[in-house]
C-alpha cells in the first residue's frame, strides 16, 4: 500500500516518546513507489515507526511503506531496542530473566545476560534488544515510570492515590495508570509457620493482632506457651504495603516495633523455618522450607492459597503480579514481548518460577463436595433447600472455570484481575475454545439483607460481567457461543460473612461451562 501523507497526518493523532536518544537529524521518507516524499527531522525510531518534526508538525510514519533517505536514517539492519524494566524484585529476579529466554528463543535468538542488562541476539550475533532489569520494590518501579526513566514497572500492589494523581499530572493528556496494566502472573500474601509449628489455621483479624502486638504469646491461638517472633518483607516492599492495607488497616491495627523486616522472602522463609515459635507473611511463592497456614473464620471455612483459589480470588489475599507501563508508544519489540508474556510457554513460565498462571482451569461439581458441604452448612437462615436445588439443576452437569470476577471495595467496577479475566476470556471464545457450548455467569451475593434483594444483585452483576467480556471480543465472536446469567443470591458462600473480608470473597460472579 503507498504511503500517504494524509494518513501520515492522522497517524499523528496519537502521541508518543522515543526509546533511546532522539537526535534531530534532516531525513527524508519516501513511499516505496517514488510518488510521494516527507522532509524533517528524525525524532526517533523504534524498529517500526518513524518519528519526524514536519512542515505539519510531529508525525509518526510506518517504516513498512517507506524508504529512509539521509544521514540520520537509522540502519534498519542493525537497530537496537532499548527498554528498562524496574521494580519488584521478587518478579525482576525470579521471573523476568525466565520470560526473556523464552521469548528470545521463540524469536530464534539468543540471550546474553551481563550484569542488568539482557541482550537479545540475532542469529548472526547481532543485538536486536536490550533490556535493562532494575530490581528494587513496587515503591522504585512506580517512581522510575512517574520519573520516565523505566518503560515497565513491576508492582506487587496497585498505586496509591498519590501515585495515581502524580501520573495524572505528569501525563494528563495520556491514559490514567489503571488503563495502563498488565496482569503478569498471580500471587497471593499467605501467613508461614515452622513446620514444627503445630498451629492450624488464625483468622485475618487474629492475623493482624499478631503482627500489631497483641497477641504476644502462641497460648493465646490455643498453641504452647511461647513468646511469638514476627517476621514480614521489608516495608518498601510491594507485599508488605499490601499486607498493611489489606490486614492490618481493616483491624485499626499498628504494626508492632518487634516486627523482624527481610529484603527478599528467601530470607525470611529461611528464619521462619529455623523457628518453631516464629510466624511470618510472605508470598505464595516464596514458602520455601516453612508451612503455609490456612485462613479461617468463625464459621469454620478454611481458605488455603491453591492455585485454583488463588485464580479465582476465593482465596482472600490474593495478590496479582503487574505491569505498567509507560504512557508513550513502547518500541516493536518490546510490544512484541509484551504480547508473548500472554502466550502458553509464558505462562509455563509462570508456573516454574512459582507463581500462579492465568490459564483457564475446569471442575465438574462432582468435585466441589466440600465447597457444597460448607454452603449447605453455612447457608442463612434465608436459603431454602429449594434455592440449593434450583442452583444444582442449572450448574449441575456444568464446570466450573477458574475465571471468577470481583469488584472494586464499595464500587461496581470489575477489579485488576478481573478486568484481565474478562479479556482472557473473551479471546478464548474467540479462538473457538468453546464453541457450541453455553456459558453460564452465575452471579452470588453475601448474606447481608433481604433475601430477594440479594438475589436481583446477584443477577445485575452478573449481567455486567457478560457485558464485559462481550465488550472485549471480535462484534463476530459471541455469536460462537450461548451465554446466559443467573443470579443465586447468598446461597453458596465461600467465606464467614461476619467480616469485610468474607462478605467481599462472596460477592462475586462464577462461569460456568456447559
Amino acid at each position: 500500500m503507498d504511503f500517504r501523507i494524509g494518513a501520515a497526518i492522522g497517524a499523528a493523532l496519537f502521541a508518543w516518546q522515543a526509546a533511546g536518544p532522539g537526535l534531530a537529524q534532516d531525513v527524508e521518507l519516501r513511499s516505496l513507489d517514488g510518488s510521494v516524499e516527507l522532509e524533517g527531522d528524525l525524532l526517533s525510531y523504534d524498529g517500526a515507526f518513524y518519528r519526524l518534526e514536519t512542515i505539519y508538525g510531529p508525525l509518526t510514519v510506518s517504516a513498512e511503506n517507506v524508504s529512509c533517505l539521509g544521514p540520520g536514517c537509522p540502519d534498519l539492519a542493525t537497530f537496537v531496542t532499548e527498554a528498562r524494566i524496574a521494580g519488584a524484585a521478587t518478579v525482576a529476579e525470579g521471573l523476568i530473566p525466565a520470560l526473556l529466554a523464552a521469548f528470545a528463543d521463540s524469536r530464534g535468538m539468543t540471550l546474553d545476560v551481563d550484569g542488568a542488562a539482557y541482550t537479545l541476539r540475532r542469529p548472526n550475533g547481532s543485538p536486536a534488544a536490550r533490556f535493562t532489569v532494575l530490581p528494587g520494590t513496587t515503591d522504585d518501579g512506580l517512581l522510575a515510570l512517574l520519573n520516565d526513566e523505566a518503560d515497565v514497572a513491576l508492582a506487587r500492589r496497585e498505586p496509591t492515590p498519590g501515585e495515581s494523581r502524580a501520573a495524572e499530572l505528569l501525563s494528563p493528556d495520556d491514559p490514567p495508570l489503571d488503563d495502563r496494566v498488565r496482569v503478569l502472573a498471580l500471587d497471593a500474601l499467605v501467613p508461614i509457620v515452622s513446620p514444627e509449628n503445630p498451629i492450624d489455621g488464625v483468622s485475618l483479624p487474629d492475623l493482624a493482632r499478631l503482627f500489631s502486638g497483641e497477641l504476644r504469646n502462641w497460648q493465646d491461638l490455643g498453641g504452647p506457651d511461647a513468646p511469638i517472633a514476627l517476621h514480614l518483607l521489608s516495608p518498601g516492599l510491594g507485599l508488605s504495603q499490601d499486607f498493611t492495607a489489606r490486614v492490618l488497616q481493616p483491624s485499626s491495627a499498628v504494626l508492632s516495633d518487634s516486627v523482624a523486616r527481610h529484603d527478599s522472602a528467601a530470607s525470611l522463609a529461611a528464619a521462619v523455618t529455623g523457628d518453631a515459635y516464629a510466624i511470618g507473611v510472605t508470598t505464595r511463592a516464596g514458602i520455601g522450607g516453612a508451612r503455609a497456614v490456612p485462613l479461617v473464620g468463625t464459621c469454620g471455612f478454611p481458605q488455603s492459597a491453591t492455585a485454583d483459589a488463588v485464580k479465582a480470588e476465593d482465596y482472600p489475599l490474593t495478590a496479582p503480579v503487574l505491569m505498567y507501563l509507560a504512557p508513550q508508544r513502547l518500541p516493536l519489540l518490546v510490544r512484541e514481548f509484551l504480547a508473548f508474556t500472554d502466550t502458553e510457554e509464558a505462562e509455563r513460565q509462570v508456573r516454574l518460577a512459582g507463581f500462579v498462571d492465568q490459564t483457564l482451569t475446569r471442575t465438574p461439581v462432582a468435585l466441589q463436595g466440600e465447597r457444597l458441604a460448607n454452603a449447605i452448612r453455612a447457608g442463612g437462615e434465608d436459603v431454602e433447600l429449594e434455592d440449593l436445588q434450583d442452583m444444582i439443576e442449572v450448574l449441575g452437569q456444568a464446570e466450573r472455570l477458574s475465571t471468577t470476577f470481583r469488584f472494586t471495595a464499595g464500587g461496581a467496577e470489575l477489579d485488576v484481575q478481573s478486568r484481565s479475566s474478562a479479556l482472557r476470556l473473551a479471546a478464548a471464545v474467540e479462538r473457538g475454545a468453546f464453541d457450541g457450548r453455553r456459558l453460564i455467569f452465575a452471579g452470588f451475593s453475601d448474606g447481608m439483607g433481604p433475601s430477594a434483594v440479594n438475589t436481583r444483585l446477584s443477577l445485575r452483576r452478573a449481567e455486567a460481567v457478560r457485558d464485559a467480556v462481550f465488550a472485549a471480543m471480535d462484534a463476530a465472536a459471541p455469536d460462537r457461543v450461548e451465554m446466559e446469567t443467573h443470579g443465586f443470591g447468598e446461597v453458596m458462600p465461600m467465606a464467614c460473612d461476619d467480616t469485610d473480608w468474607g462478605r467481599a470473597v462472596n460477592r462475586r460472579v462464577e462461569v460456568w461451562l456447559d
